[in-house]
């Protein structure tokens, strides 16, 4: 009996030595049930488990190789969970392109250099808007450097032409603004342009607050594409809460005051103030009422003293 018990489950999995523990505890007559229970309460494990517990080795993969291992698909996907909590970025190709070529030049090398800083931040969502004219040969009242950058954009889906024909023998163009506007605004993204598309907030109010709300500015700086710190000014958030879905708020008793020693809200101020840390923190106002008040109530105390036997 105990031979068909032990073959029984060793074909489960099961090792010799830990059976025949069981088995000799329990006696010739115990149940295949309470041989189970007995297997589990010690621990025992099959060893097609145990094998399946032990961590596989890394291989190494040729390059090209489409196999991975299960280390690198975490890593995509904690990529990918990073690259969800920023906010599509939308590139008006024209005004960054002008703007590298000191508004004389067509430099697509500005455009890949503004493309190159997001994409190191992390966004996986990147478009430009250009005219579709600017894919002809360049002319002399426009001229364009680095064309071939642009070819190579749009092969990466990231750049998309905007749609312009030739009706006889004159150019018609449409709006690319309305485009960069409109895809951003769909896409709860960041417009990046120094244009501030007055004709554009005056057709709809969502458009106004939006462009308000989520134009980013920018710089080139010795061939270096550097958006501000603060893209809504001083009190605004900053560039990295700006460019992300979910802002990381900083305490404000941390933030220094932007108000400085001029701050007259003393105490009821919610930013930190480092010159007030051995002080009450009253504001203006209390200090005076508190100076007018000291000489009433002593004079009111002197009166009550005379008065009393």
């Amino acid at each position: 009996v105990n031979q068909n018990k032990l073959d029984l489950f060793c074909k489960l999995g099961y090792g010799k030595q830990d059976i025949c523990k069981v088995l000799d505890n329990l006696g010739p007559e115990a149940l295949e049930d309470d041989v189970l229970k007995e297997l589990i309460r010690l621990g025992s494990r099959p060893q097609a488990l145990e094998n399946q517990a032990q961590p596989s080795p890394l291989k190494l993969v040729a390059r090209g190789s489409c196999s991975t291992t299960p280390g690198l698909k975490r890593l995509g996907e904690d990529e990918s969970d990073s690259s969800d909590s920023l906010r599509p970025i939308v590139i008006d190709g024209s005004n960054v392109a002008m703007s590298h070529g000191n508004k004389e030049v067509f430099s697509c090398w500005g455009i890949q250099l503004a493309v190159d800083w997001f994409r190191e931040r992390g966004h996986t969502y990147i478009k430009v808007f250009v005219p579709l004219w600017r894919k002809e040969p360049p002319r002399q009242d426009s001229p364009i450097a680095d064309q071939h950058i642009l070819e190579e954009l749009e092969k990466q889906s990231i750049l998309v032409y905007t749609p312009s024909r030739k009706v006889k023998g004159k150019r018609v163009v449409c709006y690319d603004d309305r485009y960069i506007v409109k895809v951003a605004y769909e896409k709860d993204g960041v417009i990046v342009s120094n244009d501030h598309y007055r004709d554009l907030q005056n057709e709809n109010p969502e458009w106004k607050w939006f462009i308000e709300q989520r134009l980013l500015m920018y710089s080139f700086v010795s061939n270096r594409f550097m958006p501000p710190d603060d893209p809504l000014g001083r009190h605004g958030p900053t560039l990295d809460n700006f460019l992300s879905k979910k802002p990381v708020l900083l305490e404000k008793k941390w933030q220094l005051c932007p108000y400085g020693k001029k701050c007259t809200y003393g105490n009821k101020c919610k930013f930190y103030h480092p010159e007030r840390l051995r002080q009450a923190q009253l504001s203006v106002a209390d200090e005076l009422r508190a100076k007018t008040k000291v000489p009433l109530t002593l004079q009111k105390e002197e009166e009550r003293c005379n008065c009393s036997p």
